[in-house]
């Protein structure tokens, strides 16, 4: 009995390869002629993930720049040549200086106040500035080519003394004294007085309606 129960225990017993080689216990490979004794378990692969779908956040939207005022831009050109004609115009009525003064700053209120309704942008202090000053240029404009032209007709006129006689009976009865038209007339035929003259409506028709854009452009702002 004792010799049948050894018999059993196989674990004991030592393994061989089948190139004859004694193996060690839980050899993997033999180490004679390398062929491997047991199979290997499969390595674990990872599988691929896949991808996440990450929301895009929604693009902000960033409101358009105002365009800059100058000559460029088409609206303030329009708005500034039709107020600055309409004050031209306007300024061609017998008014007091100070009502003179408070139409001019009107001219560069107005002139804000319609290039943002055409445009739909809210101007800043300077821009209304700038929207005024070239509202006052355009009135300019208009007075330089006229006055020009007032001096060409003034030099024929002078040139024949029956229609400067008649030039100044004209005169006379808008209510010039003789003085004053001696001196208007003196006055146009020098070409310094008349740069002068330029100058001074220049700075005039210009800053005036500036600073009414300004304010313009302040008041309109808030409101």
């Amino acid at each position: 009995m004792p010799c049948h129960s050894a018999m059993r225990e196989t674990g004991l017993v030592p393994d061989y390869c089948t190139c004859g080689a004694e193996l060690p216990p839980d050899a993997r490979f033999c180490h004679k002629c390398g062929k491997p004794q047991r199979e290997e378990p499969a390595a674990w692969v990872e599988e691929p993930v896949a991808p996440r779908d990450f929301a895009v956040p929604p693009s902000i939207s960033v409101p358009p720049a105002p365009p800059e005022i100058g000559l460029r831009n088409s609206h303030a050109v329009r708005v500034g040549l039709l107020v600055g004609g309409l004050t031209f115009v306007l300024s061609l009525m017998p008014l007091p200086l100070a009502l003179r003064f408070l139409f001019l700053l009107g001219a560069g209120a107005v002139s804000v106040y319609l290039y943002s309704r055409r445009s739909g942008f809210s101007l800043e202090v300077r821009s209304g500035a700038r929207m005024g000053w070239m509202t006052g240029l355009f009135c300019f404009l208009i007075f330089t080519v006229l006055f020009t032209a007032s001096i060409a007709v003034l030099s024929v006129v002078l040139r024949d003394a029956t229609m400067e006689a008649t030039y100044r009976q004209q005169l006379s009865a808008m209510g010039m004294s003789a003085d004053t038209v001696q001196q208007a007339l003196e006055a146009l035929q020098s070409p310094v007085q008349v740069l002068g003259a330029l100058l001074s409506a220049f700075v005039i028709l210009t800053m005036i309606p500036a600073l009414g854009g300004a304010l313009g452009a302040r008041l309109f702002r808030k409101n």
